[in-house]
């Protein structure tokens, strides 16, 4: 249990730290609430049109890719840290696996999921 005892400390620390910067910016913040404040503000522009507009799929396409290939990285950071370890069948593993999203991507592409128009 020793060796988790840093990781426990850090945990803390960073909680407390997120603790005290948001007491702080409650406590001493400005409370000055305008019409400016109050507009909706999307992504750096001014929001057109209604509430129940509806977003394009590509939208949702281009995020749902970019959220597959940022999950899958996330697969391949242990890897790294180990291929020394692993030797060839650990090569041969990521290769097949970078390999099935390299032809995700190309379906992706040929589907036209990544144009924007």
């Amino acid at each position: 249990m020793r060796e988790y005892l840093p990781i426990l400390i850090m945990i803390l620390v960073g909680i407390g730290l997120a603790g005290v910067f948001t007491a702080i910016s409650i406590l001493f913040g400005p409370k000055l609430s305008t019409e400016t404040k109050q507009t909706p503000f999307e992504s750096g522009f001014l929001t057109q049109g209604t509430e129940g507009q509806r977003y394009d799929v590509k939208f949702f396409m281009t995020a749902l890719v970019f959220l597959v290939f940022d999950v899958e990285v996330v697969f391949l950071y242990p890897w790294a840290v180990q291929i020394r370890e692993l030797h060839w069948p650990g090569l041969i593993a990521a290769l097949f696996f970078i390999g099935v999203l390299v032809l995700g991507l190309v379906y992706d592409w040929k589907k036209g999921a990544l144009e924007w128009e």
